[in-house]
């Protein structure tokens, strides 16, 4: 649902609340879709993450709003600094961080190094975002990685999950 449809949305999470879902991710796209979480929160009894792109102030409006947990991908949000920024707020209210890494939004460097989106080169991309996070003394951490070939997803888990100690959210899909 777009964001700016605060009914529907609220609809759909208690829908699937009802149907057993255990988790509901929303997408934060702009400033305005932030009411959609007190809006959500407030009418079911499951978390609630907020899925941030590229604008690391959505993360910490959400955060400020009360979400239950912040989805980013260090590595577009910018600079160093705004991944603090977002570390320490999280920190700040006990909020877990979920690393979002996927095959279609792999940094340019490692498609390079790499020459395709191999596990490998999702794995790499997730550990230094991990890194980044853990430089901030944070580890409350769920890593994603995610790609739309199934091969490639359950052996970049594999390797995740040789690399570190982290939850591992499991997703089969190329950008989102």
């Amino acid at each position: 649902r777009p964001a700016a449809d605060v009914e529907g949305n609220i609809r759909q999470a208690q829908d699937l609340e009802k149907a057993g879902c255990e988790i509901v991710r929303v997408a934060i796209p702009d400033m305005d879709a932030v009411r959609l979480v007190d809006a959500i929160k407030s009418q079911i009894q499951i978390p609630l993450v907020a899925d941030i792109h590229f604008d690391y102030r959505l993360a910490l409006e959400c955060v400020a709003a009360g979400i239950d947990k912040v989805r980013i991908n260090p590595g577009n949000i910018g600079d160093k600094s705004r991944v603090r920024a977002v570390v320490k707020a999280c920190k700040f209210k006990n909020i877990p961080i979920r690393i979002g890494v996927n095959s279609g939004s792999l940094e340019k460097e490692l498609l390079e190094k790499y020459g395709a989106p191999t596990a490998e080169a999702l794995v790499e991309s997730a550990m230094r975002h991990v890194s980044l996070l853990e430089k901030n003394d944070f580890d409350d951490i769920v890593i994603s990685i995610k790609s739309s070939d199934v091969k490639t997803m359950v052996d970049a888990y594999r390797l995740a999950a040789q690399r570190c100690e982290y939850p591992l959210h499991l997703g089969v899909t190329e950008a989102g």
